[in-house]
């Protein structure tokens, strides 16, 4: 059914009577794109250009999100492709992710479109950084464009894990644009707030009917040493900011940041009650230790405490923590929807126990009542997983990234399993 013919029906209905169960993906960590600021970031990149050539294999992953079971796909759509450079508008790869939203929906797969998800046109990063003012104009432009020409999407994510991207960009200096300056990070992320709250009302002023919402990654955190005074302090500090100041702003349009040995900060942010749902994305439990050769002093660290084991990528397999961030999230009293939770193993037995854990305590935070109206697994089908490369295997699906092969896990099998068995 093309686009043009279902943009007037509403699922709302549907939507609100159906638990999403579902998978999520990033457009550039499947296809890549030679306009990208991450394009040149990582030699990876350079020897794998089209990552698992998903832009071109399309169809047959949206066949295997069908043979899943799943009625809801997370997915995005790669700004670099549809204006990769400042002037020029490219028409044919707005239609090509229009042709994967009218797939889906003849499939009876809802979609959830992120808009940003880490990535940038070189040439915004490179004249528009999110800590100039400029950056709210051309982001806000790109959105009315993109808006005008969608259809059929009534789930929109603002940005994916935007304290991710302040942090590692700005702080760390270790994505684009590579900045180590904490002033010029307060910026940034005041402007990317601004961006969201004028994306939220931009959206429903061309449809009300549609949910908006954010991205936003969250922790478990604890002492690395349980008694030591200022490994608990860190970790106050910690979940303070990364988990709760983001909820804190969209309850009081209010901010408040401290950091250790610096003064705190206190943003006014155009945000309270632009939120119709709340993502989040829970994967680990971080360890924090005062360690005074680090930036900041601190130090994150992970360890097997419970006996789950840690992923490939060293993060501890933590599920009780899932309950804890979704109670806080709950203070928002919007509906909650887990966007993203997955592991990084190839041992495929690894990645079903923890798929069942996490929907275990999925299961007991329904029954106690936290308003959660979806989940989705990531990935699909296994990606490139930023600064640890292709080697992280969070994919259902297995790919052989030479053939772009997918091979089908047993957690792939399993997932389908949870998905018929779960009543929520």
């Amino acid at each position: 059914m093309p686009t043009d013919k279902i943009q007037n029906l509403n699922f709302s209905s549907y939507q609100n009577n159906k638990f999403l169960w579902g998978v999520a993906t990033s457009a550039f960590q499947l296809e890549g794109s030679p306009y990208a600021d991450w394009s040149t970031w990582d030699s990876v990149l350079s020897l794998n250009p089209k990552i698992t050539n998903h832009y071109e294999l399309y169809q047959r992953d949206i066949r295997l999100i069908k043979e899943l079971g799943v009625n809801a796909y997370r997915f995005s759509i790669e700004w670099s492709r549809v204006q990769p450079s400042e002037r020029y508008w490219n028409k044919e790869a707005l239609k090509h992710y229009h042709k994967i939203i009218d797939l889906l929906i003849e499939n009876n797969i809802i979609p959830m479109l992120t808009i940003h998800h880490f990535t940038h046109p070189t040439w915004f990063i490179t004249k528009y950084p999110w800590h100039k003012k400029e950056a709210v104009k051309r982001f806000t432009e790109y959105v009315d464009r993109l808006t005008d020409h969608i259809r059929g999407v009534d789930y929109w994510i603002t940005f994916n894990e935007p304290y991710l991207l302040i942090l590692g960009g700005y702080i760390e200096g270790c994505i684009p644009p590579g900045v180590k300056d904490l002033n010029l990070a307060i910026q940034a992320l005041e402007n990317l707030l601004l961006c969201h709250s004028i994306t939220y009302r931009m959206l429903h002023i061309k449809n009300k009917n549609i949910k908006v919402g954010i991205a936003h990654n969250m922790a478990a955190f604890s002492p690395w040493i349980r008694f030591n005074p200022i490994d608990r302090l860190l970790c106050r500090i910690a979940k303070n900011f990364y988990n709760h100041s983001l909820i804190e702003g969209f309850l009081t349009g209010k901010i408040k940041i401290s950091i250790p040995f610096r003064k705190a900060f206190e943003l006014d942010v155009p945000i309270k009650n632009t939120l119709d749902f709340f993502g989040v994305n829970y994967y680990t439990r971080v360890h924090m230790r005062f360690n005074p050769f680090k930036r900041l002093f601190i130090e994150f660290r992970h360890k097997d405490i419970d006996g789950y084991g840690l992923t490939d990528m060293g993060w501890e397999i933590y599920p009780k923590g899932l309950k804890k961030v979704l109670k806080y999230a709950s203070k928002l009293n919007v509906p909650i929807i887990i966007t993203e939770n997955g592991i990084a193993t190839k041992d495929d037995n690894k990645k079903i126990k923890f798929i069942k854990t996490h929907i275990d305590v999925l299961e007991s935070a329904i029954k106690e009542g936290i308003n959660v109206r979806g989940y989705f697994y990531w990935s699909l089908i296994d990606n490139y997983e930023w600064l640890h490369g292709l080697d992280a295997r969070f994919g259902l699906y297995r790919v052989d990234f030479k053939t772009y092969r997918r091979i089908p896990t047993k957690a792939a099998s399993f997932y389908s399993y949870i998905i018929k068995s779960r009543k929520f």
